[in-house]
């Protein structure tokens, strides 16, 4: 039987589980938390910090492992990456390129250096050097951590008295310590945030979304809903499929999935923001392979246990569909999340509630303050543009 390790043990690795059991393959999650929930559905918990690429490494040459993921989970694909090369196994990437991706700054650094669309940035590791530099950026900027997902410590500054106490909330959520300061791209239309899939280092299944924002939370910048197809313009879109095509050739890119951000901006260029080989959060993949028919989560299981792919294809989608997070701008206790009866039958296929009644919940500031996600699919994206003004009348979440 093959043995798979999966890096962390949060409820978005529970599909990868339950796919890797029907394959008939050994699940061993790896995290220090022993009481996290895919740790009580896998076949067997390791516990080791996933940030600790040598302590994985390890723990993975004495379990004999033949694949390793980080699946949705940040911190652990570049340990990913180092114990996947160490051992011969199977990965998107070499572990020099996955440190490239996974480090905002250094990332930034290769897509200038190689002639893309790309913002002005630095990476920093003080305040003070960073605050010797406000006139190198056109301002406003965002300030960001090099290794955080899901939005956490993001600020968008305006004002350059502002930026101590942003360069602040970023160290906050960095493990490294270390941040990225860039230009605020002004963007048209939506962002995008999808996850694509690689063969033999050949994108073949592009994908983009419209990632949209709930400026009432407490954090504006942080994902409230995501659509698929994207309204993007087909021509960024081609354009964005050829500058991932270019990316994943110079860095030597295989087979498997990955999580990227892009967008349009006002200058009428598009540009890649983010790419993690990795699935993303927010149960994407999930969703993606509900809206397509494809099985991008089962796929990923068997790129990284050498197992023959199915024909990944480019996506084509059935109606319109909506990842709608669910949120709270309040803190509180939660009581309920009623969702209307009609509602729930036309529109809801799928209900992910993290967050159980009785549990204190606190303000929308990243996906790991979410209280889950509904998946919704619509006919058209009429439909789903009336709906969604007012889904509060029929999501209701109900604080004690």
């Amino acid at each position: 039987m093959k043995k798979l390790m999966l890096l962390g043990g949060l409820r978005y690795l529970l599909p990868v589980i339950e796919e890797a059991h029907k394959l008939g393959i050994y699940v061993i999650t790896a995290d220090y938390l022993p009481n996290n929930i895919a740790h009580k559905y896998s076949d067997e918990y390791c516990n080791v910090s996933i940030i600790d690429k040598e302590a994985v490494l390890k723990a993975a040459q004495e379990l004999k492992i033949d694949g390793i993921l980080s699946h949705a989970v940040d911190p652990g694909v570049v340990s990913a990456a180092y114990v996947a090369e160490k051992m011969g196994l199977p990965f998107q990437c070499s572990y020099k390129a996955a440190c490239i991706l996974q480090d905002k700054s250094l990332f930034r650094k290769f897509l200038a250096e190689n002639g893309f669309n790309c913002p002005k940035a630095k990476g920093y590791d003080n305040a003070d050097d960073a605050l010797k530099d406000v006139d190198y950026f056109n301002w406003p900027v965002i300030v960001k951590p090099v290794d955080s997902a899901g939005s956490k410590g993001v600020t968008k500054v305006e004002d350059k008295a502002d930026l101590q106490n942003a360069i602040e909330t970023a160290l906050s959520a960095s493990l490294s310590k270390h941040f990225v300061i860039e230009d605020f791209l002004d963007k048209v239309g939506a962002q995008s945030s999808a996850d694509i899939f690689t063969v033999d280092g050949k994108l073949v299944y592009p994908a983009y979304s419209d990632q949209l924002f709930d400026k009432e939370a407490a954090n504006p910048y942080t994902p409230a809903i995501e659509i698929w197809p994207a309204s993007m313009e087909q021509k960024f879109q081609d354009d964005l499929t050829a500058q991932l095509q270019r990316l994943f050739t110079l860095l030597g890119m295989k087979s498997g999935i990955y999580n990227v951000e892009s967008r349009v901006c006002s200058d009428g260029k598009a540009y890649i923001m983010e790419v993690s080989p990795r699935g993303g959060g927010n149960r994407i993949a999930e969703l993606q392979d509900m809206a397509t028919g494809q099985k991008l989560i089962q796929n990923e299981i068997k790129k990284a246990l050498g197992m023959s792919l199915d024909n990944i294809t480019a996506p084509e989608y059935d109606g319109i569909w909506c990842n709608y997070i669910l949120h709270s701008s309040k803190e509180g206790i939660l009581k309920s999340v009623d969702i209307d009866s009609d509602f729930r039958e036309k529109y809801v296929r799928d209900i992910g509630l993290i967050v159980k009644p009785g549990e204190r919940i606190l303000p929308f500031t990243g996906a790991n303050t979410s209280l889950g996600t509904l998946f919704l699919r619509f006919e058209s994206r009429k439909e789903l543009n009336n709906v969604i003004q007012t889904i509060n009348d029929a999501v209701l979440i109900n604080l004690e």
